[in-house]
């Protein structure tokens, strides 16, 4: 992704990406309460540089956001499409904290900013849950709309528990390994709950599908 700057006179595009890389960590760490001058202090740098980049603190935010975003769209995308080992992403999963983290924490903050990542979340899972499609990964969804809308609140909701048993000030190393953990006990019922499913029959979907074109009326569910 292209580093944000404010112009194109000071320091070079890289040192916009150093702050932009050191907020998503400080943010991920401490939530979005997290002043200028911290991330300018990890990245280095004064909190003026900080602002000459991005303008402010809702910029900085902006930035990070895109960058998070388009860093799991990728990642996905290439799990999805047999472009990479999955399972050699599983084995590295830690690399992956602080992007995690920092999504958790967007969330968590809310806001329009919130509503706007977790809607960019669900429209990405959309796109790549399609290319699986399209490589013959993935079955066909009847909604594929609400199936990438489901996985990503399914998949965003365990972490975001963990996220809240745990104090406000989280660091990334103590992440890392929680995120290894959890990859360790979910990734085998995951894939089989996505591989063989879990009813043994139709009976429920076919109910479904029956419901929703003609519910009953109120007296025949009684």
């Amino acid at each position: 992704m292209r580093s944000t700057r404010a112009s194109d006179s000071g320091p070079p595009v890289g040192t916009a990406a150093r702050i932009r890389d050191a907020a998503v960590v400080r943010f991920a760490r401490d939530g979005f309460s997290a002043g200028l001058r911290a991330v300018a202090a990890d990245a280095g740098v004064t909190a003026g540089l900080v602002v000459h980049h991005f303008g402010s603190k809702d910029g900085l935010r902006a930035a990070c956001d895109a960058f998070v975003l388009d860093f799991i769209h990728s990642e996905k995308m290439k799990a999805t499409t047999r472009s990479v080992n999955a399972i050699a992403q599983l084995a590295e999963v830690e690399q992956y904290a602080p992007y995690a983290m920092y999504a958790l924490r967007s969330i968590q903050a809310g806001g329009e900013l919130g509503k706007v990542f977790v809607e960019r979340m669900a429209k990405d899972a959309e796109d790549y849950l399609e290319a699986g499609v399209q490589s013959g990964m993935i079955r066909p969804s009847r909604d594929p709309a609400a199936r990438a809308r489901w996985m990503t609140y399914q998949h965003t909701g365990s972490l975001l528990l963990w996220m809240s048993l745990h104090g406000k000030a989280v660091e990334v190393d103590e992440f890392r390994a929680e995120l290894r953990r959890m990859s360790d006990e979910i990734t085998l019922p995951a894939l089989e709950l996505f591989t063989d499913g879990l009813f043994v029959d139709r009976t429920m979907l076919d109910d479904y599908l029956m419901y929703v074109p003609d519910p009953p009326a109120e007296s025949e569910q009684r």
